[in-house]
């Protein structure tokens, strides 16, 4: 098994490079299906997900060529059919805005139940709601859900909580429906504005995205663009803290820094020095963290996805911290127990993790549980004392472009250790 080993205990100095937002690119890769002619997708990142969210437009139909190692080109005129494959589409949990992008130019898809992090129940009744709205009936089968539709038309959609993806599902198969369709207490996440103006720029008409009330205009064609992907914000903010952790000094290049703003305000009010420029931020740390509470938040609160990062370096600070889920269930502490394994002192009862902060962590052999989770590890590997050992880093793989070399250039002791093993001949 390939796995992740970190020798702790350097700390993080330089520059590093932040890659598009893979949260952005599994909704913008899947909407090409509706345009006529070409797209130009750039500052696409290196991730696992995007590598299945290509794999499952080719298998739909459309020619996809990269033209350099961040720019695809993909012509979605091949595109002949409305069902997503099983065994593709159940390897990530954003293989469902295939639902909305085939609704959207054939009015019926046919999709797996979408997969990747499991770290609790996450419905689909949302985006549900929004496809019945929009004049749809769906059926579950094997696994696989049909929703289909004689005509999409507008209509008022109220989410009962702002969920991203249906937000981001709901835009994609009302962009081209008759009518206006208005969504309210839409989420309000950087990557749905991306995601509204990569449409936009094809010729979609759609206001407010980036508030919790998003209007769409159906329009009859959309067509070919060029368009670059905003910058992850997730993982710029899981760069600041491994600088902070490592009582590093780095600038964080590519960025938005009105993204990063409630990373900021929490790294702060630990004590870490963070400079905002035009498009980069810098991280220095000299003095010793101090406690902080944390509450996860939808936009433009602290980010769910930021939560683990954050525990593993609580778990070094001074004094208690308290950190509350408040997007996703308990499942959301999974990784607690791996930190556990280094030394850090985490209590979780229900959806609240209590953090006594240790002088140090002690490096061991831990798994990355989900996405989030592993970068976690990952910090709280190179700030440790000793060497750790990350497997299962396939989940770590799926959203972060380079994150063996990106540490290293910054000064981590850090190497992916290939599995070499032969499996084993029975003879005789």
């Amino acid at each position: 098994m390939d796995q992740f080993v970190i020798r702790g205990g350097n700390r993080l100095v330089g520059e590093v490079m932040i890659s598009g937002a893979k949260n952005a690119a599994v909704a913008i890769l899947p909407a090409v299906a509706l345009a006529e002619s070409p797209c130009r997708i750039e500052n696409v990142p290196c991730v696992m997900d995007v590598e299945l969210s290509v794999r499952i437009l080719r298998e739909l139909g459309a020619t996809v060529t990269w033209v350099g190692r961040n720019t695809v080109e993909i012509d979605p005129r091949g595109i002949d059919t409305h069902v997503v494959r099983s065994e593709l589409g159940r390897k990530m949990r954003g293989s469902y805005y295939n639902i909305g992008a085939l609704l959207g130019r054939y009015n019926e898809a046919i999709v797996p139940l979408p997969g990747g992090c499991d770290f609790g129940v996450r419905p689909i009744d949302q985006h549900i709601k929004g496809f019945r709205a929009l004049g749809c009936t769906y059926s579950l089968d094997d696994g696989m859900i049909a929703v289909r539709a004689k005509e999409l038309h507008g209509a008022h959609i109220y989410l009962d909580m702002a969920s991203v993806g249906a937000t981001m599902n709901i835009i994609l198969a009302s962009v081209k429906a008759k009518g206006l369709t208005v969504v309210e207490n839409a989420a309000r996440e950087p990557h749905i504005v991306d995601l509204a103006n990569f449409l936009n720029s094809m010729g979609a008409n759609i206001s407010g995205a980036g508030t919790d009330v998003i209007k769409i205009r159906g329009v009859e064609h959309l067509y070919g663009t060029t368009y670059s992907i905003i910058p992850d914000q997730i993982e710029a903010g899981t760069y600041m803290a491994a600088a902070a952790a490592t009582m590093g000094d780095v600038v964080v290049r590519n960025v938005t820094p009105k993204h990063l703003e409630s990373i900021t305000a929490k790294l702060r009010e630990m004590d870490v020095e963070v400079i905002e420029y035009d498009d980069a931020v810098r991280v220095r740390r000299s003095y010793p963290l101090a406690k902080c509470n944390v509450k996860t938040m939808p936009h433009p609160g602290f980010p769910t996805d930021m939560q683990p990062q954050i525990a593993a370096l609580l778990a070094v600070a001074q004094g208690t911290s308290i950190l509350n889920e408040n997007v996703w269930g308990e499942g959301r502490f999974r990784y607690v127990e791996e930190l556990r394994r280094m030394g850090a002192q985490i209590t979780v009862e229900g959806k609240s993790a209590i953090i006594e902060g240790v002088d140090f962590l002690r490096g061991a052999p831990v798994r990355a549980v989900d996405l989030r989770a592993g970068a976690a590890m990952v910090i709280a590997g190179l700030a440790a004392h000793g060497t750790t050992r990350v497997e299962e880093i396939e989940h770590i793989q799926r959203g972060y472009e380079d994150i063996v070399e990106k540490f290293v250039g910054l000064g981590a002791d850090m190497y992916l250790r290939r599995d070499t093993a032969v499996p084993a001949v029975k003879i005789g």
